[in-house]
């Protein structure tokens, strides 16, 4: 106790994360407005929010994308990142963490939030990164604040804190005790609070609490314990300095209350994060970084309509300057061509950026997201490891007019550097180009955005699914295939033993030629010629699992040719495959559903609606409260599952699949599956 822990270095990085719809972009907002950096606070539904000003964002009121902005406070340099809420948007919140030096977890006192504020606090955990939970729209809250730890601690793997308690003024909230300093305040309208005196029970409230906030804080002290036990009163200073040294140690989370919306408890927030939140240095320890040169996480990519590329980074040791070569941790090298502040529009110039830093740095095509850049001579190891998570939902995008196809090929690449959460996929079967994405919600944007920022309108539809399809029977067939036209005419004559072989076991080509019937040099145009067949089935699909073999033939001295034994292969085949018991086979994939344990009765309601084979569930290991549900589905079913899926489980549910088999359908569901897919095929 009694360390001086409350003098920070550097420009300070703040993430704001939580829940969907917690108040996020409200509170960055409430910041802003409050430190000076814009006259007055935005707002979302109004769309005039500093955060959330993308076209995409304003036009759906939420975050669809990460906003950096900075600002001073009490001489320091702060910038906070707002990340979304949304589950489907999670991946810039991913790679945004590792460069913080702590983060504000925005909440309700709201159970139905658990699940995805359980999510939230998980990535911090793991990452160790320092967290306050600012416990929002308190004003609004129908729970006694006393008993919202209880409600939200389920949540966390740390002890939550309570750093302040309400002082209730009839059935509203008018001001707040801090707990650590031992004073009352009340609020003002978008002004600083008054100090009050306490008195009666806001008293008595205040000392209990105080009290419970002290025992927390002496599990890691025994200094402290001692004087509670002896009951004295520990020094002021000595408390903060706990509380900012547990907090960096990661065995306490601090809760402070406010409104953002209101702009109460904004200046105990950012008072709090002045004196407790670790900087740079401690931060560039914990990723590793270290040495004379300048080290920089790059964690995000833009590509802007008339400014080119710019990669946001974090610059954790050294000074990195305008024009310097820098050396990428994927082996890539580049020049930066221009350091911009992060302020929304990054059209700030700066000569350089020193430790600490957030800057956009122009024109350095070769690095992606996720990279660490050195000035030094070698090539970096990264600092962070970023792995998307599987997407979840996919559909096939062309581009309206042909013209634009080369167009909407470079925009599906700046899309996904914008955003690795999303995959370009090219279908080979069907040519397609696939998009995929985490959701709904995800896809929708990404079209947006090809419009609206690239300039290429887009057709989408559902991606075919991998039916295919095989035989029954085993059938012995001639192709015989004559032109005469004047001159060289074509003949090409065989005998084809056609037969299904095991599930899964593909196609297999022998030849048992006796005698010379059919040359050797002609035998692979027959294999040629089955394949071409195999292509496209009587049932319309790839033909798999046959054996071929070619058993006997003719062939003419003058009119034989490769291109005449490849085409009596085709038309052997295609006249036989529909005497041989054709049947449909569809794609079955296992998938693994991690979701609430409240809501694992609605998914495996969901799961036999959609055909699926329920193989069981348990706990989700390490995750109190969520279950694993384990099915095999046919793939034709898994492709709007998600969107059933995030909303039983409100938006917090998820699943990852692979291929297993493939199945047989018969039947009216294989009678469907044909007839809706011949007319599209034609």
């Amino acid at each position: 106790m009694g360390q001086n822990l409350r003098s920070p270095r550097g420009p300070r990085c703040i993430a704001l994360v939580g829940p969907f719809q917690s108040g996020k972009t409200t509170l960055l907002e409430a910041i802003l407005a409050r430190t000076g950096a814009i006259p007055r606070a935005g707002s979302v539904d109004a769309g005039t929010s500093f955060g959330d000003s993308s076209p995409e964002a304003r036009h759906h009121k939420m975050g669809v994308g990460l906003t950096a902005a900075t600002t001073s406070f009490m001489d320091d340099s702060y910038t906070f990142i707002d990340c979304p809420g949304s589950v489907e948007f999670a991946h810039d919140m991913r790679a945004a963490l590792p460069a913080v030096d702590a983060a504000v977890v925005v909440c309700e006192a709201d159970e139905r939030k658990l699940p995805q504020l359980q999510i939230i606090l998980r990535e911090l955990e793991d990452l160790g990164i320092p967290r306050f939970l600012f416990l929002n729209k308190i004003d609004k809250a129908a729970t006694a604040t006393r008993d919202v730890l209880g409600i939200l601690q389920p949540a966390s793997r740390i002890p939550l804190v309570l750093r302040q308690i309400p002082i209730w003024n009839g059935d509203l909230i008018g001001g707040y005790v801090d707990l650590a300093l031992e004073r009352a305040f009340v609020y003002r309208e978008h002004k600083a609070s008054e100090v009050i005196s306490l008195e009666g029970g806001d008293l008595d409230r205040g000392k209990e609490a105080r009290f419970s906030m002290l025992e927390k804080l002496a599990d890691h002290d025994d200094a402290l314990m001692e004087q509670l036990l002896a009951d004295v009163a520990p020094p002021r200073d000595a408390v903060f300095d706990d509380l900012a040294r547990e907090l960096r140690e990661g065995v306490i989370c601090p809760v402070l209350l406010g409104s953002a919306l209101r702009e109460n408890g904004v200046m105990r927030l950012l008072k709090a994060l002045r004196h407790e939140a670790p900087d740079v240095t401690e931060t560039a320890a914990r990723l590793g970084a270290a040495g004379p040169d300048a080290l920089a996480y790059v964690f995000k990519t833009n590509h802007l309509q008339h400014g080119g590329k710019l990669s946001l980074a974090r610059v954790l040791t050294g000074q990195l300057e305008d024009g310097a070569l820098l050396h990428a941790s994927s082996g890539e090298t580049g020049k930066v061509s221009g350091i911009h502040a992060v302020s929304g529009g990054h059209d700030t110039k700066r000569a350089a950026a020193a430790a600490g830093d957030m800057v956009a740095l122009g024109k350095l095509d070769a690095v992606k997201t996720g990279d660490t850049l050195s000035t030094g001579k070698t090539t970096p190891a990264p600092l962070a490891q970023v792995v998307p998570t599987a997407p979840v939902l996919a559909m096939a995008v062309s581009a309206a007019d042909r013209k634009d196809d080369v167009k909407l090929g470079q925009a599906l690449l700046r899309l996904n550097e914008e955003d690795p959460s999303l995959t370009v996929i090219h279908n080979n079967r069907t040519h397609d180009i696939v998009l995929w994405g985490q959701g709904e919600m995800h896809l929708r944007v990404a079209l947006e955005r090809l419009q609206e920022r690239f300039g290429v309108t887009v057709k989408s539809h559902p991606p075919a699914i991998g039916y295919q399809e095989t035989i029954r029977k085993s059938i012995t067939q001639r192709g015989r295939h004559k032109k005469q036209s004047g001159g060289h005419g074509q003949f090409g004559d065989v005998v084809l033993e056609i037969a299904p072989l095991p599930r899964s076991t593909g196609f297999s080509f022998a030849e048992k030629v006796v005698g010379g019937a059919v040359p050797r040099n002609y035998i692979p145009a027959v294999e040629e010629g089955v394949v071409d067949a195999l292509l496209y089935g009587p049932l319309g699909f790839p033909v798999v699992d046959v054996q071929v073999t070619l058993v006997d033939g003719s062939f003419h001295t003058v009119d034989s040719s490769d291109m005449a034994f490849r085409t009596a292969g085709r038309i052997g085949v295609s006249e036989a495959l529909p005497q041989c018991q054709p049947v449909l086979l569809e794609p079955i994939h296992t998938v693994e559903i991690v979701c609430p344990t409240e809501a694992t009765a609605k998914v495996n309601a969901i799961l036999s609606g959609r055909r699926g084979q329920i193989l069981g569930f348990d706990t989700r290991d390490g995750w109190p409260g969520w279950d694993l549900v384990r099915a095999m589905m046919p793939e034709a079913e898994i492709g709007d599952l998600i969107v059933e899926l995030r909303s039983a489980t409100a938006g917090t549910g998820s699943f990852t699949r692979s291929f297993d088999h493939m199945a047989e359908v018969t039947g009216r569901a294989a009678e469907q599956i044909i007839a809706a897919h011949r007319p599209a095929a034609a």
